[in-house]
Parts: structure tokens; sequence; C-alpha cells
């Protein structure tokens, strides 16, 4: 999953960082208000964590840009202002969740596991296509009740996968949500990696539509 957070304390951005990617997230950070508007305007993110008080534009009118212009992606914003006002005015500048500061990381993780799955339409942290089972809250996959070990980027993939399972998911798409700008975004790494978890959880669990994507067999798609 593909989180923005948008932080100009670097201490606590370090740790946002540090925590989510601990916890199988992909993340970007930022810290000014004007440059978090260009990346959540023109990227696609699976979540967007978004501190109120940013220099160059406030996270205020970062949110209300981007929902004017249609973009729908899950926002959590971290704000060090605790008046419930305040909170009013962020729900309805368009967040889906707020956290005060200072707040613990494994709070922030919860909300943003939750958040990710509600925006995909699931309820719950135990994902099923078929045989195959992912518990969000622990980061295991297992198939027909037996754990598979899978690196971060291979749950990653599989995790995007069963959270779009009534879909067909396009290579392209894949690729932004699995990889940073750093990384290169080549159809042959998508390719190697998902060969590598055919061989771990066996035909028949992740299906291939030519010229559109790939899916979980079982899900509908």
């Amino acid at each position: 999953m593909r989180v923005l957070a948008v932080e100009d304390d670097q201490r606590i951005a370090a740790d946002l960082k540090t925590a989510l990617e601990a916890a199988g997230f992909l993340v970007e950070i930022c810290d000014d208000g004007e440059d978090a508007w260009f990346l959540g305007d023109t990227e696609s993110y699976d979540l967007v964590i978004l501190d109120l008080g940013l220099p160059g534009m406030d996270g205020l009118s970062v949110l209300k840009k981007w929902r004017a212009n249609g973009r729908d992606m899950p926002v959590l914003v971290l704000t060090a202002r605790g008046a419930w006002t305040e909170r009013v005015e962020g729900i309805d500048a368009g967040a889906d969740d707020y956290l005060p500061k200072p707040f613990r990381m494994e709070e922030v993780i919860a909300r943003a596991r939750a958040l990710i799955r509600r925006s995909a339409g699931r309820a719950t942290a135990m994902q099923s296509a078929g045989e195959l089972m992912l518990d969000a809250n622990r980061m295991s996959v297992s198939i027909h009740g037996v754990p598979v070990p899978a690196t971060a980027l291979e749950y990653r993939l599989l995790s995007y996968l069963m959270l779009h399972r009534d879909r067909v998911v396009p290579p392209t798409e894949l690729l932004e949500h699995l990889y940073g700008d750093d990384d290169a975004r080549e159809a042959n790494a998508l390719e190697a990696v998902i060969a590598r978890l055919r061989r771990k959880l066996g035909p028949g669990v992740i299906g291939t539509r030519r010229g559109f994507g790939y899916f979980l067999e079982g899900s509908g798609a």
C-alpha cells in the first residue's frame, strides 16, 4: 500500500516512515503544503497522512483543494490542534479520520489499515479469496491453512490484489502502488514477483487476463 505522509517535523516524519514501513507500507515523505498538494493531485496513493500546520500551504487548504479536484484517497489528519471545532473543520474539509498529537505509532498504523480497508469496501483485517488468506494485523499469508513466507514486496502485491479482488488490476497500477519513485517501475520486475508468488502459492491463485492485468482466482474478478 502506497502512503504519502505530509509532516514538517523531521523527527515525527522519520518515526512515521520507520513505523509504517515496518508494517508493510510503501511510504513517501513530504514536508511542504504546496508540494503535498501537487503530489496528491498528480500521484495515486492508497492513503495520505496529513499534518495541518504546514509551511507553504496549510493542511486544511491542501485537503480542500484535493477534494475540490475530485481526489478521493482516504486522508488521516494528524495535528497538534486539539480543539473540537478544529476537528470538525478537518472532517468537513474531507478528512476521513483525525488523530491529535501526541499519538502512538501503533494507533496510526491501525487507523491507516482500517481506512485503506474501508476505502476498498473491506471491513475486517482478515481477507480471503478462495483458499488464500491474508491477515493485515500480522502481515501473514496462508494457503489452505498453511503459512506461506512472503517478502514485504510480495505481501504488498497480494494485499493490493486482495483489497481490489472484485476486479482485474492493470500492471501499471500495481507497479505504481508497489514501488516508490526512486525504484525502477518495470514490467519485468512485476512479472518476477508474480512468478515467485505463484511458485510459493501453487497454481490457481493469481490469475492473468491477457492485455488487462492480474486478479485473485476465486474472487469473482
